[in-house]
C-alpha cells in the first residue's frame, strides 16, 4: 500500500466491521449475566446488573446448591440484523447458573431488583449445628 492509499481510506471506517461481520457475531453470542457473591451479615448476596428487564421477567430457580438465573432481553426497536456495524448489547435470553459450596432452602430466599437494575438475591446463612454430648 502506497501513502496516496493509506490516506484515501477513512480509519473510521476500517475500524467498524461490516453489517455481515456484526451479524454474524451477534447470532454466535449468548446471553451473559455477570455477578458478584459476597457475605453480608447472616446473608450471602448475589448482586447481578441486568438492564432491559423487570422482575417478572427474571425466574430465580434453586436446585441443591446451584442458583440458576434466567430471562430474556427484548430489543424494542425493529432494526434488521444486517443494518448494524457494531452489536456489542446482547438481547435475547440468557442465563447463568452459579454452584454454591453449601446447601440453599429456596423457601427462605428473597430477591429484589432495583431502579439501577441490579438484581439482589439473599440467601441466608444455615445456622451452624451444635454439637450436644449426651452423658449417661
Amino acid at each position: 500500500m502506497n501513502a496516496q492509499d493509506a490516506s484515501s481510506e477513512n480509519p473510521v471506517d476500517a475500524a467498524w466491521p461490516s453489517p455481515a461481520q456484526a451479524a454474524q457475531k451477534a447470532s454466535s453470542q449468548r446471553g451473559q449475566v455477570a455477578v458478584d457473591i459476597f457475605e453480608f451479615d447472616n446473608y450471602y448476596i448475589v448482586k447481578a446488573p441486568i438492564a432491559g428487564v423487570k422482575l417478572s421477567d427474571i425466574d430465580i430457580e434453586i436446585t441443591d446448591n446451584v442458583l440458576t438465573i434466567r430471562g430474556e432481553r427484548k430489543q424494542s426497536d425493529d432494526i434488521p440484523q444486517n443494518q448494524y456495524y457494531l452489536q456489542e448489547c446482547y438481547w435475547g435470553e440468557f442465563n447463568r447458573s452459579i454452584t454454591l459450596p453449601f446447601n440453599i432452602d429456596p423457601k427462605k430466599v428473597k430477591a429484589t431488583f432495583n431502579k439501577e437494575c441490579i438484581l439482589k438475591i439473599l440467601i441466608p446463612k444455615e445456622e451452624k449445628v451444635k454439637i450436644v454430648r449426651i452423658s449417661e
